[in-house]
């Protein structure tokens, strides 16, 4: 068993506070937060007692980093992820301008159909390569802290430096 540690997570910049609400938004994501907060839990503990959406969030916190994960010897023959929080803390240093607090806010708040459909164009703007993401904001008329909270609240691409690239699935 490792040793309790305190993490805290300092949040100096607008869109990274963009998966700290999506981590809460349901009450789903609220309950598994908390759950993998208190213990190590797998996936299929997570799906079993939260159903599918209690699996999706898993996904989504592994992707924001908001969860650590070790591989547990299990009653079958394979051994299993696990999951636990990783940030016992956040610290956020807030002092931006309103425009930037607006776009992430925005990105943030949209609702599931919006945020797919501009999901959708920015995925197809970067395409299986990836792109430099001031490409992406000029191509799609959007400010980068818009486009950097966008793309922080997708499963399905990240950035690397300053490029955005499709999440490789393991």
């Amino acid at each position: 068993m490792r040793p309790l540690m305190n993490r805290i997570k300092v949040i100096n910049e607008p869109s990274e506070l963009v998966p700290m609400l999506r981590s809460v938004d349901t009450p789903v994501k609220r309950d598994v937060l908390k759950e993998v907060t208190l213990e190590w839990r797998t996936a299929d503990e997570i799906e079993k007692k939260f159903g599918p959406e209690g699996k999706d969030a898993i996904i989504f916190f592994e992707k924001m980093k908001l969860v650590e994960s070790r591989w547990i010897s299990t009653n079958g023959s394979y051994p299993e992820k696990s999951f636990h929080t990783y940030y016992t803390s956040f610290h956020i240093s807030a002092q931006w301008p309103v425009y930037e607090v607006s776009d992430v806010l925005t990105a943030a708040m949209m609702s599931e159909k919006e945020y797919s459909a501009v999901e959708s164009k920015i995925l197809a703007e970067v395409g299986e390569d990836g792109k430099f993401s001031g490409d992406v904001a000029e191509a799609l008329g959007m400010t980068s802290t818009m486009l950097k909270s966008l793309v922080r609240r997708s499963v399905k691409m990240d950035f690397r430096g300053h490029r955005i690239e499709l999440k490789c699935e393991e």
